[in-house]
């Protein structure tokens, strides 16, 4: 199969993209503003949680979200086959704690929907014996919590480590800290203002957050707009929290190597990664109120990563209409680790030609769905 793919955005996205396409026959030249996986992916605490983080309904958001969990063991295990990187895919599930009697009705509803749609093990786990014995260093204010096993989490900087080696691997031209970036979407070309200019046949643009600077060239609008996601994390022996933990202001996620990551505050700040005291504080509380071991506890590391999110919370992914050999592939938003492996093999499809065969619908995520009369079966 012949072609030269250029993947612009060098986070999980695009190194995912880049992985599949290569894997299918591609030239594939990744091209990255600063360092790889230096925004999003490498901010994320990689957690795999369709269940939790979509609670509302059914939608083809959470379908495509429910698919993408469903892909990540073998999605692992190639890419680790190839780049002898353990991206640590740890099947913890997760309890989504309620700490009042009024928290019980929505996670009653939530599992009654889901328990038709895939989450058949998912159950209420009432205060007592067994919620102590899940999770001994919880709360003993927490009235329930809703327990879904299906639920898994990464270390999101192994795995994009473990991204960038195995497309190095596979003979992709990866270039980083190519700084400021204009596109010809008549070529496709890309030219960089620090390592010259690059041609393709076909562009895979997965630039999260910066999409949107990019619409005047694409000929669309691009309404993704950066979220400022702050986390912070704790030294904490790995095993002590046994599950991903939830409730309705944060999340805890205890990893490998020895730390209890804690997030995630958010808010609008434009392109700015500073923590703040203030957003920091509400994640610091709230570890105290679940977890009464971490009191007077410092942290040890203070982090922020922007999350492209667009209009109606869900990517775009897909061909431009005005474009055909241009495909976007952005706007994740806080989904970006999870929704990596279904991602990349829409794009795969889309480049191959077989998006026909996808097991998931592209409509609802339409570039350019946000147009003037544009239609779709999304929301």
């Amino acid at each position: 199969m012949a072609g030269r793919i250029i993947v612009l955005g060098g986070g999980v996205i695009g190194l995912s993209c880049a992985f599949e396409a290569v894997q299918r026959g591609f030239q594939v030249t990744v091209i990255e503003q600063a360092s790889f996986g230096g925004q999003a992916s490498g901010a994320a605490a990689g957690m795999l949680a369709p269940y939790t983080e979509n609670p509302e309904q059914p939608d083809p958001f959470f379908q495509l979200c429910q698919e993408s969990l469903r892909q990540y063991p073998e999605w692992v295990k190639r890419i680790e086959s190839v780049s002898g990187i353990n991206p640590e895919l740890l099947a913890t599930g997760s309890l989504t704690v309620a700490l009042h009697e009024a928290d019980l009705l929505p996670l009653k509803t939530r599992m009654a929907w889901q328990s038709a749609y895939g989450a058949s093990d998912v159950e209420l786990i009432e205060q007592g014996k067994r919620l102590r014995a899940m999770e001994p260093l919880l709360t003993d204010k927490a009235v329930a919590a809703l327990y879904n096993p299906a639920e898994r989490h990464v270390n999101a900087p192994r795995m994009v480590a473990a991204l960038e080696e195995a497309c190095r691997k596979l003979g992709v031209e990866l270039v980083d800290h190519a700084g400021e970036v204009a596109i010809d979407a008549s070529g496709p070309v890309v030219r960089t203002s620090k390592k010259g200019e690059w041609h393709g046949d076909r562009l895979v643009v997965c630039t999260g957050a910066w999409a949107c600077q990019l619409a005047d060239e694409l000929g669309l609008p691009i309404p993704i707009h950066p979220i400022r996601g702050q986390i912070c994390a704790y030294e904490v022996p790995f095993g002590y929290t046994h599950h991903m933990i939830f409730s309705s202001q944060a999340y805890w996620v205890g990893k490998r190597n020895g730390t209890l990551v804690c997030g995630a505050s958010e808010d609008v700040a434009g392109y700015s990664t500073a923590v703040t005291d203030k957003g920091i504080g509400r994640l610091v509380r709230w570890g105290e109120r679940l977890f009464p071991y971490l009191a007077g506890r410092p942290t040890i590391r203070r982090w922020a990563g922007l999350r492209p999110a667009t209009r109606d919370g869900w990517p775009l992914i897909g061909e431009l209409p005005a474009h055909s050999h241009i495909i976007i592939a952005a706007g994740h938003y806080r989904n970006g680790i999870l929704l990596s492996p279904v991602t990349a093999r829409l794009v795969g499809d889309l480049l191959s030609g077989h998006a026909h065969a996808a097991r998931v619908p592209l409509a609802p995520f339409a570039p350019d769905r946000f147009t003037a009369g544009a239609t779709g079966d999304g929301k």
